[in-house]
């Protein structure tokens, strides 16, 4: 049931609704997994990597509220629940306790790697259908393509 009308058709809203619901999953979990890691970094790198962790969180809850509300906007109900996140992020399993940075880094390549191509997916599938939240995904991949480019670079 949808309490909002959507200048979208009902196909377009569902395609559209699958994407951005899956972006919603990802920028959860990758708030929380970045959080978990910025918690228990431990290094000579300790300072930059807790620091550059906290960047990822900001901007991972920033967009997941965009998309969220994007969601509501075009009438699909958005859900972040736990549950419903840890059963369909694409970002693998957390280190548990203390990480060495360097491992903390590699983590963070990996899981965004993993959110990024399937940010990609969703702009490839939002083209026709919904341009609107399609230009959201893109903001929001560059956005993660540029945390992604950063810890890379830490690891080189």
């Amino acid at each position: 049931m949808s309490v909002v009308k959507s200048a979208l058709s009902g196909q377009e809203r569902k395609v559209t609704g699958e994407a951005l619901q899956g972006a919603l999953a990802d920028l959860v979990d990758l708030a929380l997994v970045a959080k978990q890691v910025h918690w228990n970094v431990v290094g000579p790198r300790f300072r930059s990597v807790h620091l550059q962790l906290d960047e990822v969180v900001a901007t991972a809850r920033q967009h997941s509220d965009v998309v969220a509300e994007r969601a509501s906007a075009i009438g699909v109900s958005p859900d972040g629940r736990a549950g419903t996140v840890a059963s369909s992020s694409a970002i693998g399993k957390v280190p548990e306790g203390y990480t060495q940075d360097a491992d903390v880094v590699a983590f963070m390549v990996k899981a965004l790697g993993a959110v990024i191509a399937k940010m990609r997916e969703r702009i490839e599938v939002t083209d026709e259908p919904d341009p609107v939240s399609q230009d959201i995904l893109i903001q929001l991949t560059a956005d993660l393509e540029k945390h992604a480019w950063m810890f890379q670079a830490e690891s080189a």
